[in-house]
C-alpha cells in the first residue's frame, strides 16, 4: 500500500488523540496580510462605487470594461443560455430545482398571534428580506448547483430582488451558471467577483443596490470580505473547506465508499475526507481501492493532496466510538454507510447533513436530493444549521397590551426596573397602569 496516500489511525494507539485532534484544526490560519488587502478593497469600493468595482475587476479578472454596464449580464442572456444548453442538462437542472423548491417550501414560517388571559395580543410577524446577494464562484470550476441552492430558498421565502455576482475571468462565464440563474429566478446578474463584489453588495454603488444579506461560497478573499462586512449586512456563514466523514460497518461496497471520499477530496487541496470503521479488513480494502482508483481520476492531483494532508482511515472498537468521534468533528457531511443507519441516528448530535444508508451518496445531496448543500463547516455544525428559507425571513414580535394587562405587567416591569435602578423604565410602566391615573 502507498505510504503517503492517506493516514491510518487506530484508536487503541497511544498517539491516536494527538493525531485525531490534528484533523480538527482548520487549515486556514489567520492571515493579517489578507485581512488588510480585503479591508483596503472594501474601503475603496465604499468610497468610489462603480468606478472601483470596474477598475478592480479589470485588474483581477483581466477584463477591459469601461463601466459597470459592461459587466452587467442582461436577462436575455440568461434566458438564451437556458435555451442553448443541452436538453438533458436543462431537464436535470429543472428536476433538481423542483426538488429543492419542494423541500424548502416545507420550511416556510408563517406569522401567528394569540391573546392571553388578560387580553394582551402577543405574536410573531414573519416577512421576507427585501434584497439578497448571491455569490457564485467562477475560475477553475463553475457551480450551477450553488445558484439553485442559494437562490431557490430566497424565492420561496418571498425575497423580491435577488442579485447574483459571479467572476468571469477574461470575460468568460459558464453558460450553465447563467441557465441556472434563469431557472432559479435571479433578477440581476453582474460578472463581478472577489472582495469587490462583496463590497458592492454590502455598501451599494451607483448601479448595484445594497442588499440585506449575502450568501454563497467563494475563495479566501470572498470569505474574508464576508466576515468583515457582517453586521452591515447579514451573511450565511464564513465557510471553511468542504468535508465528509463516513462511518462504515463493512456492509457497503468499498469502491462506493472510496468514490465518496474522492468526491469530497476533489473539491480542493484543503477538503477533508475521513472514514471511520471498526472493521480492520474493510479499512484495508478501502485503502487498496484508493491506491487502485486514484491514478484513474481526472482530478487525481487535487485528491492526492487532500487525502495526504487532511484525510484519514480510522480504526475504532465499535460504532458507538465512531459516532462519538463524529460528534467531536461535527462534520459538514456525515455518511452512515451501515446496514442500520436509523439505529445510529439518535446518537448523532452534530452534523450539517446526514446521509443514511448505502444508497445515500453525498453527491446526491450536492445536486438534487432536495435539502440545501450550503452547510456548516469546520465544526460549526455544533451551533449552526444548513441554509434554508428561515435565513431569508425576518421575525418581528407583536405586543399589544390591554388595560388589564397594563396593570399586571406594569407592576411586574416596574418592580424589575427598580431592581435594575432604571427609573425611567419604572415610571414608563407605572404611568400606563390604570390604578395610577
Amino acid at each position: 500500500m502507498s505510504e503517503a496516500v492517506i493516514a491510518r489511525l487506530d484508536m487503541t494507539q497511544s498517539d491516536f488523540e494527538a493525531q485525531f485532534s490534528a484533523l480538527m484544526i482548520s487549515p486556514f490560519e489567520s492571515d493579517t496580510g489578507l485581512t488588510q488587502k480585503v479591508a483596503d478593497i472594501l474601503q475603496t469600493v465604499a468610497s468610489e462605487g462603480d468606478a472601483a468595482v470596474t477598475r478592480l475587476t479589470n485588474e483581477f479578472d483581466q477584463r477591459d470594461a469601461h463601466s459597470l454596464a459592461d459587466l452587467t449580464i442582461q436577462q436575455e442572456a440568461l434566458d438564451a443560455a437556458l435555451v442553448t444548453i443541452s436538453p438533458d442538462l436543462r431537464d436535470a437542472l429543472a428536476l433538481a430545482a423542483e426538488r429543492i423548491r419542494d423541500f424548502h417550501q416545507r420550511q416556510l414560517a408563517e406569522s401567528w398571534q394569540y391573546e392571553d388571559g388578560e387580553g394582551n395580543l402577543l405574536g410573531q410577524r414573519v416577512s421576507p428580506l427585501d434584497r439578497v446577494g448571491v455569490y457564485v464562484p467562477g475560475g477553475r470550476a463553475s457551480y450551477p448547483s450553488s445558484v439553485l441552492m442559494n437562490t431557490i430558498p430566497a424565492k420561496v421565502a418571498g425575497v423580491a430582488d435577488i442579485v447574483m455576482v459571479a467572476p468571469a475571468p477574461h470575460g468568460e462565464i459558464n453558460p450553465v451558471v447563467l441557465a441556472a440563474a434563469s431557472l432559479a429566478g435571479v433578477n440581476k446578474v453582474y460578472s463581478v467577483g472577489g472582495a469587490q463584489a462583496i463590497a458592492a453588495l454590502a455598501y451599494g454603488t451607483e448601479t448595484i443596490a445594497k442588499v440585506d444579506k449575502i450568501v454563497g461560497p467563494g475563495n479566501r478573499f470572498v470569505a474574508e470580505a464576508k466576515r468583515q462586512v457582517f453586521g452591515r449586512v447579514g451573511i450565511d456563514m464564513v465557510a471553511g473547506p468542504s468535508e465528509i466523514l463516513i462511518i462504515a460497518d463493512g456492509t457497503v461496497d468499498p469502491e462506493w465508499v472510496t468514490m465518496d471520499l474522492f468526491a469530497q477530496a476533489e473539491h480542493d487541496e484543503y477538503a477533508q475526507a475521513i472514514l471511520i470503521s471498526p472493521d480492520q479488513a474493510y479499512l484495508d480494502e478501502v485503502h487498496a481501492c484508493i491506491d487502485r482508483k486514484l491514478p484513474e481520476m481526472s482530478r487525481r492531483d487535487i485528491i492526492s493532496v487532500s487525502l495526504r494532508h487532511r484525510g484519514a482511515l480510522c480504526k475504532v472498537p465499535n460504532l458507538t466510538s465512531a459516532v462519538a468521534l463524529s460528534n467531536r468533528l461535527a462534520p459538514e457531511h456525515l455518511e452512515l454507510a451501515v446496514a442500520e443507519p436509523r439505529a445510529l441516528l439518535d446518537q448523532i448530535s452534530a452534523a450539517g447533513a446526514i446521509f443514511m444508508g448505502a444508497m445515500s451518496s453525498e453527491s446526491l445531496g450536492d445536486y438534487c436530493a432536495g435539502p440545501n448543500h450550503v452547510l456548516p463547516t469546520s465544526g460549526s455544525a455544533r451551533f449552526a444549521s444548513p441554509l434554508g428559507v428561515y435565513d431569508f425571513q425576518r421575525r418581528s414580535s407583536l405586543i399589544g397590551v390591554s388595560a388589564v394587562g397594563a396593570q399586571l405587567l406594569g407592576d411586574v416591569a416596574a418592580k424589575i426596573a427598580d431592581a435594575e435602578s432604571l427609573e425611567a423604565h419604572s415610571l414608563s410602566a407605572r404611568m400606563r397602569m390604570p390604578d395610577a391615573q
